[in-house]
């Protein structure tokens, strides 16, 4: 007899699912049983950093990774993580056990009371099979769900008593099963939209995630190139799409409806490419694009064609489109955009060290095709100005700006790319909502860099407070954290910097070895 935990076994096996993020509980266990020895199970001590872990892989694999939470009470955990995927597109599979059928009625401890409602909005799709029989057939449309067309999680809750129950006839056609989606928008579209980029007189262009998600930079590059547009960031950009030492690229665009506005002016068209059009974030009043600007964007997710407040946009596959674009355009007369010159070094100054001059010594120091993985959100537009960013998959940021990403990011990221080094740059309040990853990372020996900038205070939080003119708020504090300790406790090596000089060492120390690494930076508020 094939059971179901057989058979979704085989489905997880022929799709490529062999690797697990969990945090088990009771629930979890006949799922669990009889691991198979071609599978590998990477434990996770909380739940939001499981969740944040699978997301970094997710996202730097690009292929869907399957999560397996306890029930109510761990998925609950999760749910500021899984945020961050949905706005991300990150293909996860989540499961969840659930109680036996027979409890879940008289809501037994542990029973997950209307499962399928629990994670949404913040999934695909979420559904709780109606039998054990179900159950293989829901695993295989959840795996398909999550890595096509706009990737992102799914959630499955799957009753304990389920696995060991016989599997229908038929099952063993889902294992092998292959859904594509072909996205490339009509000749008579890019045709349209080729003859609008060639008649601009001053186009620019806006890239976003999902252009490095589908490895498409270098294809934005070369459009960019023959349009001589130049080429911004997208907002609270998640992932970086372009490489920021191109001649056409101008930076990171802040968060405001009047200053994207504003920085827009003079261009006649925006083309926005794999971004959402545009995620704010303070409230700034103003005119959504300047007078006389149209904009067209191009997205592979519905909802955000959808609920754009301006422009047009075309749902199609990112990088099919951009290259098809490319050939269908004509080579401009016009001059290139000059380059935008980098920063002076910041100063070597004594006491604690300025973010400016941290930077300068990641960027002098870190390999060239180093992978940065941001939560230091005070500090976000000068990691874009001072680190060269050149490959793809190099920068990751939490794409909702739920804390705790980055720490269990860099955990799944450098296990998914161990040919490249990860280093994190986290805040010491946000280190907070992640830190039992360096569990993790010590346990398995997964050898991250996590760099702490330690200034005692919530900067980000003091920034907004200047802006929304808030004076004497408490909480915005947090003296007194010793992230060495903290490291040590859990099993990783950790150096503390309080100069240029003690940085730079123990950076090149930590890039020397082949072990995670924490790096309490103290510097200023």
């Amino acid at each position: 007899m094939k059971t179901i935990h057989h058979a979704c076994y085989e489905i997880l096996r022929n799709q490529g699912l062999t690797t697990f993020f969990g945090n088990p509980g009771s629930n979890e266990l006949p799922f669990l049983k009889d691991f198979p020895g071609d599978f590998r199970y990477i434990l996770g001590l909380h739940e939001g950093a499981v969740v944040g872990m699978a997301d970094g892989f997710a996202q730097a694999t690009g292929h869907p990774t399957l999560v397996n939470l306890h029930s109510a009470a761990g998925t609950g955990n999760a749910m500021g993580a899984l945020a961050n995927a949905w706005n991300s597109h990150t293909p996860l599979v989540v499961t969840a056990g659930q109680q036996v059928r027979a409890m879940v009625g008289v809501e037994a401890l542990l029973a997950n009371v209307d499962a399928a409602t629990l994670p949404r909005p913040l999934v695909k799709c979420s559904a709780e099979p109606t039998c054990a029989q179900e159950v293989p057939l829901a695993l295989s449309r959840a795996i398909h769900t999550a890595g096509s067309g706009a990737k992102g999680p799914v959630y499955l809750s799957v009753p304990y008593d389920d696995w060991q129950q016989e599997a229908a006839s038929g099952v063993d056609h889902l294992a092998g099963r292959r859904v594509s989606v072909a996205g490339l928008p009509s000749a008579a579209a890019l045709e349209s939209l080729a003859r609008e980029l060639d008649g601009a007189a001053n186009p620019v262009m806006v890239v976003g995630p999902d252009v490095d998600a589908s490895e498409a930079n270098g294809l934005a590059a070369a459009l960019a190139e023959k349009l001589a547009m130049p080429v911004w960031m997208a907002p609270s950009a998640p992932r970086c799409a372009f490489p920021t030492t191109h001649p056409c690229f101008r930076g990171l665009l802040p968060a405001g409806i009047a200053s994207i506005s504003r920085l827009l002016e003079g261009h006649d068209l925006v083309l926005v490419v794999g971004a959402p059009v545009f995620r704010y974030h303070q409230y700034e009043p103003g005119e959504f694009l300047p007078r006389g600007t149209r904009l067209i964007a191009i997205t592979c997710d519905i909802n955000e064609a959808t609920r754009a407040p301006m422009g047009d946009a075309i749902v199609a596959d990112i990088a099919s489109t951009l290259e098809a674009l490319g050939n269908a355009v004509s080579k401009t007369a016009r001059p290139m955009p000059d380059a935008m010159r980098r920063p002076e070094p910041a100063p070597n100054e004594a006491g604690p060290l300025a973010p400016e001059r941290v930077f300068d010594i990641i960027d002098e120091m870190a390999p060239r095709n180093a992978i940065y993985v941001n939560e230091s959100t005070s500090t976000t537009h000068l990691m874009w100005q001072r680190l060269r960013m050149t490959e793809p998959g190099s920068y990751y940021f939490a794409a909702a700006g739920g804390l705790g990403f980055a720490l269990p990011a860099a955990v799944g990221i450098q296990l998914a790319k161990p040919e490249r080094r990860v280093i994190g740059v986290i805040g010491d309040g946000s280190a907070n909502y992640g830190i039992q990853a360096l569990w993790t990372a010590a346990h398995y020996n997964i050898p991250a860099v996590f760099i702490i900038m330690k200034n005692g205070t919530y900067g980000a939080l003091r920034w907004f407070a200047g802006v929304l003119q808030a004076e004497n708020v408490p909480g915005l504090d947090v003296p007194g954290l010793d992230f060495c300790a903290l490291a040590r406790g859990y099993g990783v090596e950790a150096l503390h910097a309080n100069s240029g000089e003690t940085l730079a060492s123990a950076l090149r120390q930590a890039l020397a070895g082949n072990k995670p690494v924490l790096i309490e930076v103290e510097t200023r508020a």
